[in-house]
């Protein structure tokens, strides 16, 4: 049950304190943090999944939706003694495992988050995933191409997963075990890209460059690599609407859902139904595809 938002609340037996709870972070829809707080908490058991022992870079927003932005890497000081951090290259990230640590960064207007593709103190990745970046703010096409790498993935014996961006874009999860690193990963990302660009040259484009793409979808497989990061699955965007980063069926793809449909006051009554979509699907068979890239 999520907790009511007052000046201090208790969470798990740690006093957090909350600041300017009628500050609207999400104008357009009418989220206040003290919403938003609650909103987090009810999503806590299912975002937490996706950044417990990760490296977390949060997008905060002081002013709500909207306005000035800045990508946080180093733990916002003073950090709580039960907030959990990693130095990793030199920075000292925040590991978001628990609620207390969640809400403590809900309160400084932390909208996005986005954790490392690697567990901390790891190098090889947690899952593959390719991101489908639309060159074009409103892309309609954007479900017909990741039904396109849905079934080409299913033609190559692994099941996948899609999630919105919760922005403009659409990600592939396939689940995999831990062992395949990131470099064996863009290969197969490679063949699948080059795969689906060859055969829909009109609406994949594996160029790089915005400018250079016209009006096609950039197929991404370099983005999940060592270092960098993609949204989290059920993390809120500071988008209009304040739409969530929401795992898909292919049967949703296929009715052409919208990005727009899934957003903070609708997503729980959403999991509450679903459960977690990613969960269902087991680790994926991609050594196989390695084994036959090879042999070529």
């Amino acid at each position: 049950m999520a907790p009511k938002i007052q000046g201090t609340i208790i969470i798990e037996g740690t006093e957090l304190t909350v600041t300017n709870p009628d500050k609207l972070l999400w104008p357009d829809a009418g989220v206040t943090k003290a919403i938003y707080l609650q909103k987090l908490a009810a999503l806590a058991p299912y975002l937490l999944t996706y950044t417990s022992n990760r490296l977390l870079t949060t997008i905060r927003y002081p002013h709500g939706a909207g306005g000035t932005f800045f990508y946080q890497k180093n733990a916002p000081e003073p950090v709580p003694d039960y907030v959990r951090t990693e130095v990793h290259d030199g920075i000292r990230y925040v590991v978001m495992n628990g609620l207390p640590e969640l809400l403590w960064l809900g309160n400084l207007a932390a909208l996005e988050f986005h954790p490392s593709l690697h567990a901390v103190g790891n190098h090889l990745p947690c899952e593959w995933m390719i991101d489908l970046d639309p060159s074009q703010e409103h892309e309609p096409r954007i479900m017909q191409a990741a039904l396109i790498v849905g079934e080409t993935l299913t033609s190559l014996g692994l099941r996948s997963i899609p999630k919105t961006s919760g922005a403009t874009g659409v990600q592939i999860i396939v689940p995999i075990v831990q062992g395949v690193t990131f470099d064996e990963l863009r290969e197969v990302g490679y063949f699948v890209g080059k795969y689906v660009t060859q055969k829909h040259p009109d609406l994949f484009t594996l160029e790089r460059l915005k400018k250079d793409r016209g009006d096609r979808i950039y197929f991404d497989y370099l983005q999940h690599y060592g270092g960098k990061t993609l949204a989290a699955p059920y993390t809120p965007r500071a988008k209009s609407g304040a739409t969530v980063s929401t795992p898909l069926t292919w049967d949703e793809v296929r009715s052409n859902v919208s990005i727009q449909d899934y957003h903070l006051m609708n997503i729980i009554e959403r999991l509450n139904q679903t459960g977690d979509l990613i969960a269902a699907v087991e680790p994926q068979p991609v050594e196989l595809i390695l084994k036959h890239l090879k042999k070529k």
